[in-house]
């Protein structure tokens, strides 16, 4: 089963996330990961899986998330697919679950495609990476909600044995589940 992987991704866990679930799908299937700015091209009646990850910004996905949904949604639909989230909140236990995080949960609450699988990673936190501006923003988040604030450290908080499991998952994910959205 061809599985393509696709990526939004601002500072690069997405698409590290996104790597690491094909080198585990590798053993089972062919797969190809791209960015999804990149992805309005491609010929996707060649893939019988698609997986789309991406990330949460300043409380937002990217809108091309929205806008290649729109233009691909009767294949998104027709196929077994998955969608995974990347955010610093979801460091959080409890904020981690489709049911407990705000922006992942309205996401799948308002998106007309219904994938079959689901997850929220936790993102990681580069301030050396960051422009001042996004530093000083994120700095102030974090120490707002409990997290790291030394401007010079890079910490990683997702959860590798999550993100394995998904791609566990993903082995099993071989048929579309007809959901219908109201």
């Amino acid at each position: 089963m061809k599985t393509l992987i696709l990526y939004l991704s601002r500072d690069g866990q997405t698409h590290k996330i996104a790597r690491t679930i094909a080198a585990h799908l590798t053993n089972y299937c062919k797969c190809k990961v791209i960015d999804l700015n990149f992805a309005y091209d491609l010929d996707l009646k060649s893939y019988q899986r698609v997986v789309i990850g991406a990330a949460i910004h300043y409380g937002c996905f990217d809108a091309n998330l929205d806008r290649f949904i729109a233009q691909r949604l009767d294949w998104l639909n027709s196929i077994p697919s998955a969608f995974y989230s990347v955010s610093l909140m979801a460091r959080k236990p409890d904020k981690c679950t489709q049911t407990t995080n705000t922006y992942t949960k309205k996401f799948l609450a308002n998106t007309p495609w219904c994938p079959d699988l689901c997850a929220i990673f936790s993102g990681a936190l580069y301030y050396p990476r960051y422009r001042w501006f996004d530093r000083v923003i994120i700095q102030v988040i974090m120490y707002i909600t409990g997290g790291e604030t030394d401007q010079t450290k890079e910490v990683e908080y997702t959860d590798w044995q999550q993100v394995s499991s998904f791609a566990s998952n993903l082995v099993q994910l071989t048929t579309k589940n007809r959901k219908i959205k109201h």
